[in-house]
């Protein structure tokens, strides 16, 4: 099996009695249905619908996992927490005490989202090969294999991170959040909800993401611009790109 050591995560933790309701009220996907045993991706939008964040969303004992972009995690767990206000629900910044391995191999095999747990660790299958572990820090496991293999895989699934540098740019569809079960349509008001409805049923997204081949000598980064579209991900020439269609 191949693990690598994931720095470029950042991990929030949002619980209380009232966590899960909050949530539903502020993610695109549904959460009062989520089962325990299963993540989900979602995203958490601006008012004008374009995503701050995008989350892989993990049920644990005490509440949810939340992971993001490492460079967002601080600056969101602040910003989310403004939208507590009288609610049971406490959110904080766990990115230094997990930390957080990717893992690819035969041995890894079911259904993509499932949890299963072992002891303090949680295992969220992300593909049928493919695993997202979170560990306490303190555990320190060994890594064998380079952080980037592990995006290349999730670039080559057209699975998008939100950073700082392409956080407000894009709805939710723009990186195919749609396609990917990462918005519920049918849920209630969210931040940003009727514009991204709007945009779904009125036919009104004329920008999707794409998965390409950088041009040769060149060091793609996120946000910066590629043949007329934006950068949202990148590794070893391999690059998520939202283009005009």
């Amino acid at each position: 099996m191949e693990r690598a050591r994931l720095n470029r995560y950042g991990l929030l933790s949002v619980t209380g009695d009232d966590a899960r309701d909050f949530l539903h009220a502020q993610l695109t996907n549904d959460i009062l249905n989520l089962p325990n045993g299963r993540a989900a991706l979602a995203g958490w939008c601006s008012a004008k619908g374009r995503l701050l964040a995008s989350f892989l969303v993990i049920p644990f004992d005490r509440g949810y996992f939340l992971q993001l972009a490492r460079d967002l995690a601080a600056p969101i767990a602040k910003r989310l927490a403004m939208f507590v206000l009288r609610s049971k629900v406490k959110v904080a910044d766990e990115s230094e005490a997990w930390a957080q391995y990717g893992e690819w191999g035969d041995e890894l095999r079911g259904d993509p989202f499932e949890i299963t747990r072992e002891g303090s660790r949680i295992r969220v299958r992300v593909a049928e090969q493919r695993a997202l572990l979170l560990s306490p820090a303190s555990d320190d496991l060994p890594a064998n294999t380079p952080e980037d293999l592990w995006t290349v895989q999730e670039i080559q699934a057209s699975r998008p991170l939100i950073t700082s540098a392409t956080q407000d740019l894009f709805v939710p569809q723009m990186v195919n959040f749609d396609a990917l079960g990462a918005v519920d349509f049918k849920k209630g008001c969210y931040p940003g909800q009727e514009i991204v409805a709007r945009a779904q049923y009125r036919g009104q997204v004329k920008r999707r993401m794409v998965h390409a081949r950088a041009p040769a000598g060149t060091d793609l980064r996120p946000g910066q611009e590629f043949e007329g579209g934006v950068v949202v991900d990148s590794a070893r020439g391999e690059l998520l790109a939202v283009k005009l269609v």
